[in-house]
């Protein structure tokens, strides 16, 4: 499944034109995610390769996210995914309130930047998760820095048109069907 992410309108990118993100349940313990960017890709400041470890802070420059919500529920967990392997997850009880800066995992997510192009970019995000076969409600998101210093906030809504907020839970807007539903 394809989803569209949108900038913000306060925020909006100089170079890059286009961001989507495909959504593939690989089974009931695995999510794999592709961002894929369009536009002036030498523009784009990505951070150099590092070793792949959980790292705090990767929203600074170019990074893409993930929040996971039961429906219903007010408890989510973030992921951070960066070009340079660096990831990060969190659990959160509702809304910006935090309750583990390491969320336990069952094994890393691994991240891949495929090579660049000079219009286009893949970050694979394959993620090991506790999802099993119900239905999640799904934020996707993306934070990119170009190498002018311009930020542009990627996601599926915009809840606050005053600031972007990828917690709000109105930006879990895409719905991951129950495993082997259509």
């Amino acid at each position: 499944m394809d989803v569209a992410l949108i900038p913000h309108p306060l925020h909006p990118p100089r170079a890059i034109m286009r961001v989507e993100v495909e959504v593939e349940r690989a089974s009931a313990g695995r999510l794999e995610l592709r961002y894929r960017l369009f536009g002036e890709m030498d523009d784009l400041l990505l951070a150099p390769p590092a070793p792949p470890l959980r790292t705090d802070n990767l929203w600074r420059t170019t990074c893409f996210e993930a929040f996971f919500a039961r429906p219903g529920a007010p408890a989510y967990r973030e992921f951070n995914f960066s070009p340079s392997s660096e990831w990060a997850a969190y659990d959160f009880r509702s809304y910006r309130d935090p309750e583990r800066a390491d969320a336990p995992l069952a094994e890393p997510p691994v991240v891949t930047l495929m090579p660049r192009r000079a219009e286009r970019l893949v970050l694979n995000a394959g993620v090991a998760t506790d999802l099993g076969r119900a239905s999640w409600r799904l934020g996707l998101s993306a934070i990119l820095e170009e190498t002018d210093g311009t930020k542009s906030y990627w996601a599926l809504a915009h809840p606050d048109p005053a600031r972007p907020d990828f917690h709000h839970p109105d930006c879990f807007a895409f719905q991951l069907p129950a495993l082997g539903e259509a």
